[in-house]
């Protein structure tokens, strides 16, 4: 890893960490209100003016007994997929297409680093960044949670919640940083890099639709995120965990060997 590329990219990119995360932020705390019994009336009387299966694909037809349930429901069912999902495709596309669209990547490769540093540095930084970008939404449940309904939420729980988000962020991430390795320009980058994902998540929210449509679950890697089972403790929970890691390692290798052996236009 070279550290000053990193802190470079670290520079042109953390504007855009920063405003996921104030989304983030805004949502959680928001959502986290809304669990006040007085305020869930009105919640409910507000989706039952809308139709059902559009709060069902945006998995807010389960609401949930406890803090932590609720959570899982409302916010980890849509809000902590989207929003990442935005980050992973924006930052991925930046760190490698973009340089080998505008050229600048020959400059990057005319310094003593090789492709492989070059790109692994990219490859970590992306991988830093989303830890990162998921330890703060944590750290911020965690605490809005204590300040608004002390003792309320299960931190285990919630921690294990956002352990698997992660993890399938990582596995995310891989698949659109794979495709900012293989692709000269940003436009087919984010053609597939942003397309996959996209493809994911609204075939996750067909599925959720009705069990008419549940067969689509086996077509998105969101499936292997399922805040109810993590939340029982669901030994598949620990099998999706190892599949999305596997998902990760193979995606990120496969990008660096990809980028290290292919013909640069620059």
């Amino acid at each position: 890893m070279n550290l000053t590329l990193f802190r470079v990219t670290a520079r042109l990119n953390w504007l855009i960490g920063l405003i996921i995360f104030a989304v983030m932020l805004m949502y959680m705390a928001t959502i986290i209100s809304m669990f006040d019994p007085e305020s869930m009336q009105g919640l409910l009387a507000m989706l039952e003016t809308l139709p059902p299966g559009l709060v069902a694909a945006m998995g807010f037809d389960k609401l949930g007994t406890t803090l932590t349930s609720f959570l899982a429901g409302n916010y980890y069912g849509f809000i902590a997929i989207m929003f990442p999902m935005i980050y992973c495709i924006i930052i991925a596309n930046r760190l490698v297409a973009r340089h080998v669209d505008s050229g600048s990547m020959a400059y990057l490769l005319s310094t003593p680093n090789s492709r492989v540093t070059i790109v692994t540095t990219q490859a970590l930084y992306l991988l830093g960044s989303i830890t990162v970008l998921l330890g703060l939404v944590t750290a911020a449940g965690i605490a809005v949670s204590q300040a608004m309904f002390p003792g309320r939420l299960d931190t285990g729980g919630f921690l294990r919640l956002n352990l698997m988000t992660l993890l399938t962020f990582y596995a995310i991430s891989g698949i659109c940083f794979f495709f900012s390795c293989i692709f000269d320009e940003t436009k087919y980058s984010l053609a597939y890099g942003a397309g996959i994902p996209i493809a994911f998540f609204v075939i996750n929210m067909l599925a959720n639709v009705s069990e008419r449509y549940a067969w689509l679950r086996n077509f998105t890697i969101f499936t292997l995120l399922n805040p109810a089972q993590i939340l029982a403790g669901d030994p598949f929970t620990v099998t999706a965990g190892l599949i999305l890691t596997g998902i990760a390692l193979v995606t990120y290798a496969a990008a660096i060997m990809v980028f290290n052996r292919r013909n640069l236009p620059i």
